[in-house]
């Protein structure tokens, strides 16, 4: 099921189960993950893209053996909030997924999830090349850490 409101994908949420935040991206989709308690994102990787039946199938195959309990697509909003076509592309994804897991897909707005990424490898003085390989999955952690981050402060507010 895909939820709109990030309140609702909460209240949908198995309990004690991680969560798989993802960039999608034209060649690549960055994956990152959270703990159990929903407190932390980490990066964890980039898939290289090819036909959505072997991406999904990769990404189901990941979300199994991690004990996924949800999912979060970074929405790429242009920078005045409207949708354009990479938003249209994001959305088909969720609901081709959807027809083939029943874990609650969300969306999270995603913009400048890239720049904050690329401006947190340049502190820590990764190489350029370097930077090019991780840069998706570090993108999925900031998008997922901002779900988190939203789902922690609802849950404290009751």
């Amino acid at each position: 099921m895909i939820f709109e409101e990030i309140a609702d994908f909460a209240a949908a949420l198995p309990g004690d189960r991680a969560l798989a935040g993802l960039d999608l991206g034209t060649r690549t989709i960055g994956v990152a993950v959270s703990d159990p308690r929903l407190s932390v994102a980490s990066p964890l990787r980039t898939l290289r893209r090819t036909k959505f039946g072997a991406d999904a199938a990769a990404l189901l195959d990941l979300c199994a053996s991690r004990a996924i309990g949800g999912i979060v697509l970074g929405l790429p909003r242009n920078m005045d909030g409207s949708e354009g076509p990479r938003c249209q592309s994001t959305r088909a994804f969720a609901r081709n997924l959807a027809r083939l897991t029943e874990l609650p897909i969300a969306f999270w707005d995603e913009r400048l999830s890239t720049v904050a990424a690329e401006r947190a490898l340049l502190e820590a003085d990764t190489s350029r090349k370097r930077r090019a390989e991780v840069i998706d999955h570090v993108a999925a952690g900031y998008i997922l850490q901002g779900a988190l981050d939203r789902i922690g402060y609802l849950r404290r507010r009751g």
